[in-house]
């Protein structure tokens, strides 16, 4: 008795019901797929034989990574200097940019997709504006090429690189950069030998992210490339469609899931929000060798006074040099703004066409094609089975991940660690892999072509959103509340009921946000589980985009569009409430 007493007691038993579901829909069934790719019970390597063998399945997988790599290295290109600037601007400024940048995030990528099949295709925005101007004579191949490609997922993944990176830059210590010119430094030198090494952290978290996530893209190269643009995934979700030999299906998959593992523990990724040891700086070649850092010196000694001549003038330059700085500064973030924002605009102002096709700018304004969507079964039909299985998934995540996130917060560094990674693993891993995987769990529960298991595929991934984001709400809150609580006689529930849950309600609101945002805009694990039979937005969307070209989609493309705007809000009134003598109110009203 005292044993299960001391079990419910513990803060792992809050945890296990995230783990269950984490167990039962993805953990088993991955270790089913690893066995059926090894041939078990005999175990044999065949099917990896048999995948490397074919010529067509290596280039499809170097394909993936180039790729991959490819637009990973344009995000951090754009993507830093553009961090950089926002971390640097006046708090008001840097608020509305970040703003700027989380409403692209936020929105569904199958729409941002769609924005640029619109602006790129052959009857689209560019090629009818150079043709208009008589630049071109006929359309120019912007779509259905690599080009296509790289633009869709940089458009899609940038913010996802430029946000880890604000949040890492913010925490640099600018008076260390002052100090490094203080003693002589150039800017460019203070810079990269003080200022690059600490945003590291950012750099590794950043592009491991985006490069991990690019592994797994399948919508975007599919709707904007060419056949020979195709990506693992793309062949892997082929296979589970045409129901292919699993043990063939299963060897891709843990062919990229080797890769990212790979990736994860050569580089590692912190999704904490503890703070990573400061880093050391790099070792340059020339420190390894004491003749050239003794040359280095000598000549450093000579350029002290030919430096100190010239340092009036320097200050002259540098007032002339700022200008142009802000300047330079202002035309980056515009043109970044401008690339994350302009494709939705263009799609809100063609849904407004009053045409047969879609045109910018529009003829005339007309409401018909929302008109067609609200009129349209199919179109309302799926709108609101992806409104329930949504609002299911955040209420169930939202509960279980709420409580995984304070049991977590309640054990040891090292059990918490390799339990937070456990849970985070849906999404850290290319989504393909999670999709075949849940595939797989929900044969095993005889679920696939129902709602249920639908909204158990999604909530494993929505429940690694909840348990980051009240993690992060729970790493501000003051253990000492509670405890007071307690010692006024309050039992364990009460405390937290009466005291931790509205303290940290701000994270559980953004977390049942994240969480439905999550499952209204999946598409890749829906197509594999839904069996034809539950038809949600994104897949209507994504069978129209392939198939009929229905100007209705801009329509939908543009309510997905705004919707980030309503996240926005009810973030803002949920983070930015007051909280002035909250925490004595709540006291109070326990004792």
């Amino acid at each position: 008795m005292q044993v299960i007493q001391k079990l419910a007691q513990s803060p792992l038993t809050i945890v296990a019901p995230a783990l269950t579901i984490l167990l039962i829909v993805f953990g088993v069934p991955a270790v089913q797929l690893f066995l059926e790719s090894v041939s078990a019970p005999n175990f044999s390597l065949r099917n990896y034989y048999l995948f490397f063998g074919q010529y067509a399945n290596v280039r499809v997988l170097l394909q993936t990574l180039e790729i991959s790599a490819v637009a990973t290295f344009i995000c951090l290109v754009v993507g830093y200097p553009t961090a950089y600037l926002i971390s640097t601007a006046s708090k008001r400024a840097r608020m509305i940019l970040i703003v700027l940048v989380v409403i692209p995030y936020l929105t569904s990528g199958l729409a941002r997709t769609y924005s640029w099949i619109v602006i790129l295709g052959d009857t689209g925005l560019l090629n009818s504006a150079l043709m208009h101007h008589r630049f071109i004579a006929g359309p120019f191949p912007l779509i259905y090429n690599r080009f296509a490609v790289y633009v869709g997922m940089v458009h899609i993944m940038l913010p996802m690189m430029i946000l880890p990176l604000v949040s890492v830059m913010m925490g640099i210590d600018t008076s260390l950069i002052s100090a490094a010119k203080s003693m002589g430094a150039r800017p460019s030198t203070a810079f990269w030998r003080v200022y690059f090494p600490l945003s590291m952290p950012g750099v590794r978290g950043g592009t491991l992210l985006v490069f991990v996530i690019c592994l797994g893209f399948y919508i975007t190269p599919a709707a904007l490339g060419s056949l020979g643009d195709a990506m693992l995934s793309t062949f892997i979700a082929s296979q589970v469609s045409t129901g292919y030999d699993m043990g063939t299906i299963s060897a891709s998959s843990f062919i990229l899931l080797a890769i990212t593992l790979m990736l994860l523990s050569v580089f590692g990724l912190n999704l904490s929000s503890a703070p990573d040891a400061a880093p050391k700086p790099p070792k340059v070649f020339y420190q390894r060798l004491g003749i050239l850092r003794l040359i280095r010196s000598y000549f450093n000694e000579i350029s002290v006074s030919s430096r100190a001549k010239r340092w009036p003038m320097e200050l002259y330059l540098a007032r002339i040099n700022a200008g142009w700085s802000r300047i330079c500064a202002r035309l980056i973030l515009a043109v970044v703004m401008f690339f994350l924002l302009f494709p939705e605009l263009v799609v809100i102002i063609m849904s407004f066409s009053n045409g047969a096709t879609l045109q910018f700018p529009p003829t005339g304004l007309s409401l018909q094609w929302y008109t067609s969507f609200f009129n349209n079964e199919a179109w309302y039909g799926a709108a609101w089975t992806s409104v329930k299985i949504g609002l299911a998934v955040a209420v169930v995540s939202t509960v279980v991940g709420t409580l995984a996130a304070f049991g977590l917060s309640r054990v040891g560094s090292g059990l918490r660690s390799f339990v937070t990674m456990a849970i985070l693993t849906p999404i850290t891993i290319p989504v393909i892999v999670v999709g075949v995987a849940s595939y797989v769990g929900l044969v095993n529960l005889d679920l696939i072509g129902t709602e249920r298991g639908v909204i158990l595929a999604h909530t494993i991934g929505a429940i690694s959103y909840v348990v980051v984001i009240v993690a992060a709400t729970l790493a501000n809150f003051d253990t000492r509340l509670e405890q007071a609580a307690r010692s006024m006689g309050a039992r364990p529930f009460t405390a937290f009921i009466r005291v931790t849950l509205p303290l940290i309600h701000p994270g559980i609101i953004g977390g049942a946000l994240f969480a439905f945002i999550h499952s209204f805009d999946e598409v890749v694990t829906t197509s594999l589980v839904s069996g034809y039979s539950v038809r949600t937005l994104p897949l209507k969307m994504w069978e129209n985009i392939r198939n009929e070209v229905d100007p209705t989609v801009a329509a939908v493309a543009s309510l997905l569009t705004l919707l980030p705007i309503l996240w926005i809000i009810a973030l803002y009134i949920t983070w930015w409430r007051p909280k002035a003598g909250s925490q004595v109110v709540m006291l109070e009203g326990v004792a």
